[in-house]
């Protein structure tokens, strides 16, 4: 027989059963003060919280045992283990576990591990070593306080479960929380262990994507030196940001707040990971005022009926022999079994635990210890449902089919299964992965009437919810640093106020910028906006640039000064060429009026007349009815203007080319004349009519020109119709010149050719300057220039042809005679 090196580990508490349920706490801790010495006696192991998660497991499994519907007639035990928060303690407990505690070997092995499943452990840096253990042999593994995302992976921990959610979620939805209240700047320290390093290590890959930079990242171990803790100290209080991530299992919490009590680190927003969010050794402990308005994510709160009461029964005398029962007395009591020593009370026995306020038996945050009671249970349901309880019987309460051997792949499978609800209502299930499902309360530390630390739900995160409805938060029952109400900013550079947009400086994360104001036509409507958002197209930023406005319509209209004085201009010479039409009317039956064609003279004047108007349709908001009426009143008036000029001067020519008496020129050249005005202006109509059926003008809003308003013009529809008409008023034109020009010589005392090559003159000048002018002008200009044009070329042609006759028929009235005209005056007098 051959004998095994080493001394077993035994179990701290332990009960035979049909099954046996193993169990994995910390229940002992050791955490270094100081650099240790070679010389020294290291520290001895202090007793923690994690005593009454193996106290809720034996509730659990005592429940089960008098249960007659589940697992009826079959014993439950458990093996609980101290896992020491430690890895190489995990590893010990987990052996012990599997192998039991024969210090021989060379028996026969049966195979069968001395636990069919484990509920453990509370780090998850211990839990990955007890899984990976456990998993070699198949052997479930449930933990109630391990919350490390790399526990997911099926391939690595194939038969491990949790009744805890995964860090995955955790750590998003602790980025949108920072996010939420617009701390864009923060600090971090993390555990610098599994559980923190990943949970941090996500944390930094969602805070990005959030719009966060991260200060810096420290990280600390439950086994750190002084020296180390003393420096991250150092590093959080030199730091700028005023909201600090504390991603830390309770052991390293508590060293960290030791020393942040000692350097007197304060005004810091803490926002803390389910592992000490709701603590209560934090928060009786002496520097738990560091930690008033903190706010994070914690397991929901769970009722147990019946707990409390079988907590208060824990008594030495339960088991004498049960040194973990004595020390835990001697804890809570501050007393001493022993002998007295150093002053310490002798303990009678008599204490009672329901005589004093301890966290051991406050059932009031069941948040973990609810964890571990649904693993035990997860366990159960599994067993009832591998072994067949009141299957093919009539009764619920019939015995169950026990195995000899119960294949740990089977109960792997079973676990996996399960759906149930507890008595509180509170469903257990888990996914393909082991997980449950994601929901958390947000849980804010306030101080009660007492100035007691208490732990008021601010809120719920639920990651099977769609993207924007998973927080629920109620911000106004939220206690911040220091116990205002007002909550604290924690950013890089202040905001930029709506107009501006935010500048990344160079060299320094994207939360620490400048402010720019948006560009013209740009807006930002919000603060710290990345970019400036471009208005629509008929929309301008205001002058503070956080609002798009409809842009400034321009036309030329009559309020404004240059409308008001083409229009005045226009009425100026329809008025005028009427007066000059009712002086001809006055004096038509004199010589000048007769010579000079009163027929033709009064149509002229009549289409000036039209001329000067049709000026005024260019004035105000074009319309589709005025864009097509301007064009074509313009186009008309001026080809009758024309043709009754062209006329004109065809017929002085004819008289004055004439071999034959003026008694003998044919009487019907009236009626030529008639047949040329109508048959010149008849053209320009039948070109009017076909641009309007083709592709008549429309109203246009231009944007192109100018960006920051609107032209209101008219579009010509077809640019070759409009040139056409004004081609064909040149045409006109350049014949009468032409004509004119070749009977200015004729003799007369009176030669009308003469006024109509110089009116013809000013009028081709106009235009050929309109041209260019026109095509150049912007906007409301290029009507201005227009009228302009219309305006000077009927100006001209009136002072031209009919101030001097109208200077003879008023003012030289001797002059008006038909002698005079025909040049007898200068005869007779020499």
């Amino acid at each position: 027989m051959k004998y095994l090196l080493g001394s077993p580990v035994l179990p701290l508490l332990s009960k035979k059963g049909d099954i046996t349920i193993g169990g994995a706490f910390s229940v002992y801790t050791q955490t270094p003060k100081s650099s240790p010495s070679l010389t020294e006696t290291p520290e001895p192991l202090i007793c923690t919280r994690e005593f009454r998660f193996a106290q809720t497991m034996m509730f659990a499994i005592e429940e089960i045992n008098n249960s007659s519907s589940l697992l009826p007639n079959v014993s439950v035990g458990y093996k609980i283990f101290d896992s020491c928060g430690s890895t190489l303690s995990s590893t010990r407990a987990a052996m012990g576990l599997i192998n039991g505690q024969e210090r021989t070997f060379g028996k026969t092995c049966s195979g069968q591990s001395t636990v069919h499943a484990i509920v453990g452990a509370s780090k998850s840096s211990s839990t990955i070593v007890l899984s990976q253990i456990a998993g070699t042999f198949q052997i479930p593994v449930i933990s109630h306080f391990s919350t490390c995302a790399c526990l997911s992976n099926r391939k690595v921990h194939p038969s491990f479960f949790r009744t805890i959610p995964s860090d995955y979620y955790q750590s998003r939805a602790l980025a949108q929380l920072v996010k939420y209240f617009g701390w864009t700047w923060v600090g971090a320290v993390r555990s610098d262990n599994d559980y923190g390093n990943n949970g941090m290590a996500t944390f930094i890959e969602a805070a990005p994507q959030e719009g966060i930079c991260v200060e810096y990242s420290e990280a600390i171990s439950g086994t750190s030196l002084y020296e180390q803790v003393e420096r991250v100290v150092r590093v959080i209080k030199t730091g700028t940001a005023k909201v600090l991530v504390a991603f830390l299992g309770y052991d390293e919490m508590d060293i960290l707040l030791e020393e942040a009590l000692r350097q007197n680190l304060t005004g810091l927003q803490w926002v803390g990971s389910e592992s000490w969010i709701t603590s209560s050794n934090l928060a009786l402990n002496r520097y738990s005022g560091i930690l008033t308005g903190s706010i994070g994510f914690a397991i929901k709160k769970g009722k147990i009926a019946g707990l409390q009461d079988f907590l208060l029964q824990v008594h030495p005398s339960q088991d004498p022999q049960n040194h973990i029962l004595k020390e835990f007395w001697e804890e809570t009591f501050g007393c001493s079994f022993q002998s007295s020593l150093h002053g310490t009370k002798q303990c009678s026995g008599s204490e009672r635990l329901r005589d004093i306020k301890n966290p051991f038996t406050d059932v009031s945050e069941l948040r973990i210890s609810n964890n571990v009671y649904k693993a035990v249970y997860a366990v159960a349901h599994a067993m009832h449902s591998m072994l067949k309880c009141g299957e093919n019987s009539e009764t619920v309460n019939a015995s169950c089919t026990l195995k000899s051997i119960l294949q740990p792949k089977e109960i792997v499978k079973h676990i996996q299964d399960v759906n149930f609800s507890l008595q509180s209502g509170e469903k257990v299930s888990f996914d393909e992965r082991g997980d449950p499902a994601a929901t958390y309360q947000l849980v804010n530390w306030q101080r009660n009437s007492a100035g007691e630390p208490v732990f008021v739900a601010v809120g719920s995160y639920d990651a099977s919810l769609p993207n924007g409805k998973q927080f629920t938060i109620e911000e106004m029952n939220i206690t911040w640093v220091g116990a205002s109400r007002q909550r604290p900013i924690s950013v890089c550079s202040e905001s930029c106020l709506p107009g501006f947009r935010q500048a990344v400086i160079k060299g320094k994360p994207i939360c620490c910028f400048s402010c720019i104001a948006c560009a013209a036509g740009e807006i930002s409507n919000s603060s710290n906006s990345a970019d400036c958002s471009p208005c629509p197209l008929e929309y301008w930023s205001n002058e503070d640039h956080n609002k798009c406005v409809p842009k400034v319509i321009e036309f030329l209209s009559y309020e404004e000064t240059m409308g008001t004085l083409l229009t005045a201009f226009s009425l100026f010479g329809a008025g005028l060429t009427l007066v000059v039409s009712f002086v001809f009317f006055w004096f038509r039956h004199t010589p000048l009026v007769k010579a000079s064609n009163s027929e033709l003279s009064f149509l002229l004047l009549l289409s000036l007349t039209f001329c000067f108007l049709c000026s005024l349709t260019f004035i105000g908001r074009p319309t589709d009815w005025s864009c097509m009426l301007r064009h074509v009143a313009f186009g008309i008036a001026f080809a009758l203007c024309i043709s009754c000029i062209l006329t004109k001067t065809i017929t002085v020519v004819i008289a004055f080319k004439a071999r034959t008496p003026a008694n003998t020129v044919p009487q019907c050249l009236a009626s030529h004349q008639r047949m040329g005005v109508v048959g010149g202006t008849f053209l320009q109509v039948l070109v009017c009519v076909v641009w309007l059926a083709l592709a008549p003008p429309f109203p246009h809003k231009n944007t192109i020109y100018a960006a920051e308003r609107i032209i209101l013009e008219c579009n010509l529809g077809s640019s070759i119709g409009f040139w056409v008409v004004l081609g064909y008023i040149g045409l006109l034109a350049v014949l009468c010149l032409i004509l004119a020009f070749l009977a200015r010589k004729l003799p007369d005392n009176f030669n009308e050719a003469k006024f109509i090559t110089f009116s013809m003159l000013i009028f081709s000048a106009v235009w050929v300057t309109f041209i260019p002018a026109y095509v150049s002008s912007p906007g409301k200009f290029t009507v201005a220039v227009e009228i302009f044009a219309i305006l000077a070329s009927s100006f001209g042609l009136l002072f031209c042809i009919f101030a001097p006759k109208c200077y003879i028929l008023l003012l030289k009235p001797e002059r008006n005679t038909k002698n005079h005209m025909m040049g007898r005056d200068q005869v007779k007098t020499s």
